[in-house]
């Protein structure tokens, strides 16, 4: 089942007074429970489209309609609810509230939505469980390895059920051990729960645990393929 579609995707920066193209006419297709990279030289846009998927940028053109809603067409308001319960972010620097504890940090999104308190503390603490820091959720960021951060991150992607996972170059301050465990979380949670996963990457590691990898160049999409993972 599709549950993003983009459409001739283009966007255009302005720095004073020179206009760079980051997108050029991008049209891609996702279904459900995908495992897919996006990978390319820097500069090539991966990033922004990821923000433009996430809604965290607007395009200079085309469409992306995530699950029937076209979120290019939202208003700011729109968007930012649009985002709280239907996307989840794992993003390279961790982006953890620092004062809060990890079982804090996942339960926060949730408390946006309004969910009852039970309801939260049980997510929270099975979602911990599942990235293996049961033994952390009282721990702040601080007192946590970046690998361990970056698990309470993926929990807290989680905690708002969300339709899809973007996440931008999410193992790049990682040791390999880190990676490894992480990247294994994350597929379990792909295979057993169906969450489709989209990371921007140039980390072979996540690179070769894709089922789909897509390459951007100069803002186009190159080469689009579906393979058997390896490693």
């Amino acid at each position: 089942m599709s549950i993003i579609q983009i459409e001739d995707l283009s966007k255009v920066y302005c720095d004073s007074e020179v206009e760079v193209t980051a997108l050029n006419g991008v049209a891609l297709t996702f279904e459900q429970a995908e495992f897919a990279a996006v990978v390319g030289p820097s500069g090539s846009g991966k990033t922004t489209l990821l923000n433009l998927m996430g809604g965290l940028d607007t395009p200079s053109a085309g469409r992306i309609t995530i699950d029937g809603s076209e979120i290019t067409q939202l208003k700011s308001r729109e968007l930012i609810n649009f985002r709280l319960r239907n996307i989840g972010f794992v993003f390279q620097s961790y982006n953890l509230i620092p004062v809060l504890t990890a079982y804090e940090n996942v339960e926060f999104i949730m408390n946006l939505q309004g969910m009852p308190r039970e309801q939260r503390r049980k997510r929270a603490v099975e979602l911990l469980e599942a990235v293996g820091l049961a033994d952390r959720m009282n721990s702040r960021p601080s007192k946590l390895s970046g690998g361990q951060q970056q698990r309470v991150a993926v929990a807290r992607a989680l905690a708002s059920k969300p339709k899809f996972i973007l996440a931008d170059e999410p193992t790049a301050n990682l040791d390999t051990a880190s990676t490894l465990n992480l990247l294994e979380i994350m597929e379990k949670l792909n295979q057993d729960e169906h969450i489709t996963f989209i990371f921007s990457t140039h980390d072979q590691r996540v690179v070769s645990k894709a089922r789909r990898v897509i390459v951007l160049e100069d803002g186009k999409v190159i080469r689009d393929n579906y393979h058997v993972p390896t490693g």
